[in-house]
């Protein structure tokens, strides 16, 4: 699988730390940075990374800043991006299985590395539902229209 990653610098470490682990586990990741811990603008990252989703220039998205919180914000901006902000096991699986996520957003202040991997490993190895949940999606894409 390809994944698109991106962080601030205060992702930055855990980005790196995450990718590693990608790789190891066989993904692809494209690294659009940042690639440094200076100072820089979630937002920037966050649109990289959205654009890499839905112009299929990857499968999948991760982003990481202090919180994940700040990234799920920007990156659901960009019409067709479904970003969740992270910081459980639970959560990771529900949000791939009802909500189809495409990026999961974590954050390196509130989620040590440990649990970071897992969370990964839980979303990237659940699957959309479909069903009762399709029908969902299919309202907020409607709201994207408007």
């Amino acid at each position: 699988m390809r994944i698109a990653m991106g962080a601030d610098h205060g992702g930055y470490s855990l980005k790196e730390i995450i990718k590693q682990h990608l790789v190891e586990a066989g993904h692809e990741v494209l690294d659009l940075g940042t690639h440094d811990t200076g100072s820089c603008h979630y937002p920037e990252y966050a649109e990289k990374v959205a654009y890499a989703v839905v112009d299929r220039d990857a499968d999948l998205g991760i982003l990481v800043c202090g919180t994940g919180i700040g990234m799920s914000i920007a990156a659901n901006k960009v019409r067709g991006i479904r970003a969740a902000a992270v910081s459980d096991c639970f959560t990771a699986q529900a949000t791939r299985e009802h909500n189809d996520s495409n990026i999961l957003c974590l954050g390196e202040r509130t989620v040590g590395p440990g649990l970071a991997m897992r969370i990964v490993d839980t979303w990237l190895n659940a699957s959309f539902q479909g069903g009762r949940h399709q029908v969902r999606l299919d309202m907020i894409s409607e709201l994207e229209q408007n």
